[in-house]
């Protein structure tokens, strides 16, 4: 038997209307991913749950991670002898596409896993949109979080 597709709320619609590019941010938060807000949402998901992680347990990585990238001032720092990170700020801050109170600001935080080479790109309003709303952007995403690859790259 075929599962039947999740049907969208008009809520959803909405948030996926200002996640599209030049709304929110040039850029936008879905990629070039077709699928529609509901449908990615659902399928991150069952992968984070497929992994026996949690939105919860990744956004505190990211954030552990990134407060400590931030004594660099913008330089590369070493995190836990695995990692180089850098943390760039630009002017100006961003909301949340769900429209959470309040403004993150506007952050390019870059890790790459020394062993490996591995990259992993995200911002401040990235950890947001994960903790509190289980999504790691759309595929094709500058900012997209892909769940195996956090899990793999930051060994969690």
């Amino acid at each position: 038997m075929k599962d039947r597709p999740v049907k969208q709320s008009p809520e959803l619609d909405r948030v996926e209307h200002t996640m599209r590019p030049m709304y929110l941010c040039a850029e936008g938060f879905l990629g070039k991913d077709p699928r529609k807000l509901i449908e990615i949402l659902t399928e991150d998901q069952g992968t984070v749950n497929s992994l026996g992680l949690s939105h919860g347990t990744i956004a505190q990585r990211l954030k552990g991670i990134t407060e400590r990238a931030r004594s660099g001032w913008g330089d590369p720092v070493v995190v836990e002898d695995k990692f180089e990170v850098e943390v760039e700020e630009a002017r100006g801050k961003i909301p949340c596409p769900w429209g959470h109170p309040g403004l993150y600001p506007k952050t390019h935080v870059k890790l790459k896993k020394r062993e490996t080479g591995e990259v992993l790109i995200w911002s401040d309003l990235s950890i947001h949109l994960i903790e509190e709303h289980g999504f790691y952007q759309g595929k094709g995403s500058t900012y997209r979080l892909d769940p195996p690859k956090v899990k793999r790259i930051l060994e969690i």
